[in-house]
């Protein structure tokens, strides 16, 4: 195996090489840091890269591995380097929030998902680039080199996770945890050509904050494969005291839903967003591929979707809360992100919006009483290119937002699981996916079929020449 080979090998089978003892950590995250060094300056994957940290923890590990007598006794991904969004608290390094002010910034603690990593025997390779204060779908905030899509460096890697996607995408890291509260791990991962789950509402908590804008954003895994995402996802998983939104442990593991037996399910299909139309002839495409198959694997697929119009005003309304939420300095801010606050409006207004978006959720939800799983295009149309919006208005830029992402939000605002699956590329080579929803808390069902889907298109597992 070259050591290409290996960086872009599966999460879990390099979890199973350092237990067979044929890689050690140390060597693993030597790899990963070389390339970094050699493509992020190109990319702009990694706002920051914890060499020292990783090269630490990694030697450590490697010396441990040398007293374990039984590797069963390791945690499950021990070994492992894996990338933290930069909207994520990591004790020790800069979390900037794509923020110059912050950029310097070290957190003092570890979030509730990064312990969970941590637990799980990952080792931190950096923090991963991010739209400003999350807020955009385009990974470019001022201050910082814009990142770039490994498969063609003229376009975006989508956003606000842009660069864990990227950095997935590129063999800069097997695996990523993202976020997302409108689409911001789903977009990136169909953008750059991988797998990205946004779980539930209540699976995945953000200790030691209670929620992110009454529950519409969450954590989230990004991976080259499905059985990677949902590994990921299974670490972490679960309740920590004090979460406004939990949920029961499922039967089985996320991990273990990949190997389950799927029955025959019924699903809904649609290439077209209300009140928007239709998705672009490529991302129907790939819709419509993926309903054939289905169909081709026994499942009830038909004509359906929920009607979404009505959700815009208040989501956007909420979503735009946002950013003042932070507590970052509106004046700090970008132009457009300036332009966002000041059109947040008053605290009863935004209750007002919660409130007509949770009536709206109850009809969205209510949809999957019909259907176990929807699939729809993740964007509206294939990724923009690097500062493509720039020189608009920003109420053009909102416009042309909205229009993209347009698949997305409903399930931030209705808290439904979410994979965004790979399924083949553009004219111009850049990847194209779907996503494929499910009834509340049924991950499970939604990763079952989607490693399926993978089975059948084992072509979506290419490299970027870039990096290949």
């Amino acid at each position: 195996m070259t050591n290409t080979d290996l960086a872009f090998t599966p999460a879990l089978e390099q979890a199973q090489l350092i237990r067979q003892g044929q890689v050690s950590p140390l060597e693993l995250v030597e790899l990963y840091l070389a390339r970094i060094q050699q493509f992020n300056p190109q990319l702009g994957s990694y706002f920051s890269v914890a060499t020292d940290m990783a090269l630490a923890d990694a030697k450590a590990k490697t010396e441990q591995l040398t007293q374990v007598r039984d590797s069963a006794e390791l945690p499950p991904f021990f070994g492992v380097p894996i990338a933290i969004k930069d909207l994520t608290a990591v004790q020790g390094l800069p979390c900037s929030y794509g923020t110059p002010i912050l950029k310097d910034k070290i957190a003092p603690y570890d979030d509730g998902v990064v312990a969970r990593i941590k637990q799980a025997g990952f080792v931190i390779l950096g923090k991963t680039a991010t739209s400003e204060v999350g807020s955009l779908p385009y990974t470019e905030p001022p201050g910082f080199p814009p990142a770039r899509n490994p498969w063609n460096l003229e376009y975006t890697p989508g956003g606000s996770s842009g660069g864990s996607a990227a950095a997935v995408a590129a063999g800069l890291c097997p695996i990523a945890q993202g976020s997302d509260g409108g689409g911001s791990v789903r977009g990136p991962a169909s953008c750059c050509g991988v797998v990205g789950i946004k779980p539930a509402r209540g699976r995945v908590s953000f200790a030691p904050v209670g929620d992110r804008q009454n529950g519409i954003a969450t954590n989230g895994s990004l991976a080259r494969t499905v059985a990677d995402a949902a590994a990921l996802l299974d670490v972490m998983s679960g309740y920590i005291p004090g979460d406004p939104y939990w949920l029961p442990e499922p039967e089985v593991s996320f991990l273990e839903a990949t190997r389950q037996p799927l029955g025959q399910l019924r699903i809904a299909f649609s290439t077209a967003i209300p009140p928007l139309g239709d998705a672009a002839e490529v991302c129907q495409q790939a819709v419509h591929e993926t309903a054939r198959r289905l169909e081709e694997m026994g499942h009830q697929v038909e004509p359906g979707c929920p009607d979404f119009r009505a959700l815009i005003e208040p989501f956007q309304k909420v979503w735009q809360a946002g950013v003042t939420a932070t507590g970052i300095p509106v004046a700090a801010l970008s132009p457009m992100n300036q332009w966002i606050a000041a059109q947040s409006g008053s605290a009863g207004e935004y209750l007002q919006a919660v409130a007509q978006m949770q009536i709206i959720s109850r009809q969205i939800v209510g949809f999957f009483e019909n259907f176990q799983v929807l699939v729809l295009p993740v964007y509206m149309h294939p990724t923009i290119r690097v500062g493509e919006w720039a020189d608009l208005s920003p109420e053009e830029t909102l416009q042309n937002i909205i229009r993209w992402i347009a698949p997305c939000p409903p399930f931030n605002a209705s808290g439904l699981p979410a994979i965004a699956l790979p399924t083949g590329f553009d004219s111009r080579g850049l990847p194209v996916g779907v996503q494929l929803v499910g009834r509340p808390a049924a991950e499970a069902t939604l990763i079952a079929l989607a490693t399926r889907l993978e089975a059948t298109n084992p072509g979506i597992h290419q490299r970027p020449a870039l990096v290949a």
